[in-house]
């Protein structure tokens, strides 16, 4: 009898790319960001294939997001590149170090192809809630359902560029429809569910097919929920510089865990114990408090994401 090795780990990442125009008192510079770019840099930098496909000008700031993804080894999907600029966010750096963001972006991908030996789909931001490229994911998501690829989504929801609620909610149900893992804060959380308690948003994840929901609380922690289990989990000590990608590089350590511990199956399937949900969001937690402990988008490499 002949046994099928499993196919090795790789991630197509769809989502928003742009420049982060960083704001700290008199400081101004420039670094690549994106939520969705941020997360495949994170999955590549960690060690899994990764295809990244976004929207970028053929300009200066679009080579700089290319040359940041390259360094990581992560793969620009060449159809990410078009004739119109590459987008911008000012990220203005308050007091008590928090982010707050102001964008310049279209997003527009037109139909959107995984790669064939993905095993993980990731999308969500800006690029599953602004129409009409959030059309398009959303019909990647759909084509995928049924398909042996693990399906992520990271709400992330940006109000000055998407500001009608009920239209994101309602893109965010489509895509949790299919999505096995599901990762939000508790500021996307307060916004989308105004009326709904922590526990009652990852209920309603949950209660709509995925197998992992996950909720990230700034200092307090994070909660990570199956349909069997809940955990609530204290932040890592660590003295924060920003917060600058923060929940991206939470989210890559959540998804690279879940990868190299075999876990995709079982979040397919619907099934994970409790021992699961409590290592991959350790790794998860660790990713986070590498990221805040220095400025910027920066997510650990596999020896950082090991440290004590």
């Amino acid at each position: 009898m002949s046994s099928v090795s499993p196919r090795p780990a790789s991630a197509f990442v769809v989502g928003e790319a742009l420049i982060d125009v960083v704001v700290d008192g008199d400081r101004r510079d420039e670094h690549p960001g994106g939520s969705p770019m941020n997360v495949a840099y994170g999955l590549a930098r960690l060690g899994v294939p990764t295809v990244f496909r976004s929207v970028l000008g053929r300009d200066a700031r679009g080579d700089a997001i290319a040359r940041h993804l390259a360094e990581s080894a992560a793969t620009l999907d060449p159809a990410s590149l078009t004739d119109s600029p590459t987008s911008t966010a000012v990220a203005t750096i308050q007091a008590d170090r928090h982010a707050e963001y102001t964008f310049d972006i279209a997003w527009n991908p037109g139909p959107l192809t995984a790669s064939q030996d993905a095993t993980l789909i990731h999308a969500g931001s800006i690029a599953s809630a602004l129409e009409p490229g959030s059309d398009d994911v959303r019909r990647l998501f759909d084509s995928q359902r049924t398909g042996t690829a693990l399906l992520s989504f990271d709400p992330n929801v940006r109000p000055g560029v998407t500001p009608s609620r009920p239209a994101v909610v309602a893109a965010v149900e489509a895509l949790a429809a299919s999505a096995h893992v599901v990762k939000l804060s508790d500021e996307d959380a307060a916004w989308l569910f105004p009326s709904l308690s922590a526990d009652a948003v990852l209920d309603w994840f949950l209660s709509r097919g995925a197998a992992l929901a996950a909720m990230t609380r700034g200092g307090d922690g994070a909660l990570v929920a199956s349909g069997a289990d809940r955990l609530s989990l204290p932040s890592l000590p660590v003295e924060v510089v920003d917060t600058i990608g923060a929940g991206d590089s939470f989210m890559s350590g959540l998804l690279w865990a879940i990868l190299d511990r075999g876990l995709a199956p079982k979040l397919r399937a619907g099934v994970i114990v409790r021992s699961d949900l409590e290592a991959v969001a350790a790794v998860a937690l660790q990713s986070a408090r590498v990221t805040v402990s220095r400025a910027g988008a920066n997510p650990p490499t596999p020896a950082e994401l090991a440290a004590p």
